[in-house]
C-alpha cells in the first residue's frame, strides 16, 4: 500500500514538472510573438539589440552569449552567418578564422567536421567551446528573443533550411547590404522578415520600394528627420549602430549623451556591445520622463 502510495506522490510531481515545463515553454512563446508585435509596431518603443549577441562576458557569437542576452532580457540578437565547405550554417563574423579561433584562413572552406576540430578563441585565449551551428543558436533562442541574421554569405538555400527547421521564420531577420542577397531570401519566401542596410536616403527609398521591410538600418551619414520620416512612412522601424562613440559613451557613464546621438531624430532599434547598460540607460530615461 505504501508502495503504491508513494507511486502516486511520485506521479503527482511528474505532472507538476510537465505543468511548470509547459507552462514555461507557452510564456517563451508569448514573448516571441510580443517582440515581433513589437517590431512590427514603427513607432513602439525603443528595441535593444545585442551585436554578435552579449559578449562582453562570453565569445562573439557563441551559445553562451546568446543565453546570457535572453537573460539580460533583450529584444534581438545578432549573429554572423557563414556556411561549410559540405553545407553546414555556423556562426563566425570575419573573413577569416584566425581572430576568434585557433585556425587560420577561410572557415568555408573547410568541412563542418574539420571546423568542429577547433576551438574559439576570445580575447586572445583558446576556449573550450566549439563554433556553434546556426541550428543549435536558434534552437537556443526559439521563442526567446528575435534573431537579426547578418548573412556573411551567398549561399542562401542552407541558410534558410535551417531557419525553417527550426521553426524561426517569423522571428528572424535577413540583413544585408547587398540587395541582390536579400532579394534571393525574399524570392524564396515573400514573407520572411528582411532588414536592408541603407547607406543614403535614395538607397532606403530603395530598400522600401524593393522590399517594404519591417526594419531598415540606416548609418549616422544619413541619419535626418526627412529619412526617418520617410522610413516610419513606410511602416517600418529605424535601426541604428550605437557600436563606437555611444557604447563608449554609455560605458563611461554618459548614457545621456549617447541616447541623445542615437534617439534624437527618431531611430527606434538600437544595436549595441553594452546591452545591460543600454538598457539600464533607456529606462532610467524613461523614467525621469514621467518625474
Amino acid at each position: 500500500m505504501m508502495k503504491v502510495l508513494l507511486n502516486a506522490k511520485a506521479m503527482r510531481w511528474v505532472w507538476v514538472g510537465v505543468f511548470v515545463v509547459e507552462a514555461f515553454s507557452v510564456a517563451a512563446q508569448e514573448r516571441a510573438i510580443e517582440l515581433r508585435r513589437k517590431l512590427l509596431d514603427p513607432n513602439g518603443d525603443v528595441m535593444v539589440a545585442a551585436h554578435r549577441a552579449a559578449h562582453a562576458l562570453y565569445p562573439e557569437n557563441s551559445i553562451d552569449a546568446i543565453r546570457e542576452a535572453i537573460r539580460l532580457n533583450v529584444d534581438i540578437i545578432e549573429i554572423d552567418v557563414k556556411v561549410s565547405k559540405d553545407g553546414v550554417p555556423f556562426l563566425m563574423h570575419d573573413r577569416t578564422m584566425d581572430r576568434t579561433t585557433n585556425g587560420k584562413g577561410d572557415p568555408e572552406e573547410l568541412t563542418w567536421d574539420a571546423l568542429q576540430r577547433l576551438s574559439i578563441v576570445d580575447k586572445g585565449k583558446v576556449t573550450r567551446l566549439k563554433i556553434p551551428s546556426l541550428e543549435t543558436a536558434l534552437n537556443a533562442a526559439h521563442g526567446k528573443v528575435l534573431v537579426d541574421l547578418d548573412l556573411k554569405t551567398d549561399r542562401i538555400d542552407d541558410v534558410i533550411r535551417i531557419v525553417e527547421r527550426t521553426d524561426m521564420q517569423d522571428d528572424v531577420l535577413f540583413f544585408d547590404s547587398d540587395f541582390s542577397v536579400l532579394q534571393k531570401v525574399q524570392n524564396k519566401n515573400a514573407n520572411f522578415m528582411i532588414m536592408p542596410r541603407a547607406y543614403s536616403a535614395a538607397q532606403a527609398d530603395s530598400a522600401i520600394m524593393l522590399f517594404d521591410p519591417p526594419v531598415v538600418h540606416i548609418d549616422f551619414d544619413c541619419y535626418t528627420h526627412e529619412t526617418i520620416g520617410m522610413i516610419k512612412g513606410s511602416l517600418a522601424r529605424v535601426w541604428i549602430n550605437a557600436l563606437g562613440e555611444p557604447d563608449e559613451d554609455i560605458k563611461s557613464g554618459k548614457p545621456k549623451r549617447a541616447l541623445k546621438k542615437l534617439l534624437s531624430n527618431g531611430a527606434n532599434v538600437v544595436q549595441t556591445n553594452e546591452p545591460a547598460l543600454l538598457i539600464m540607460a533607456l529606462k532610467k530615461s524613461k523614467t525621469e520622463a514621467y518625474d
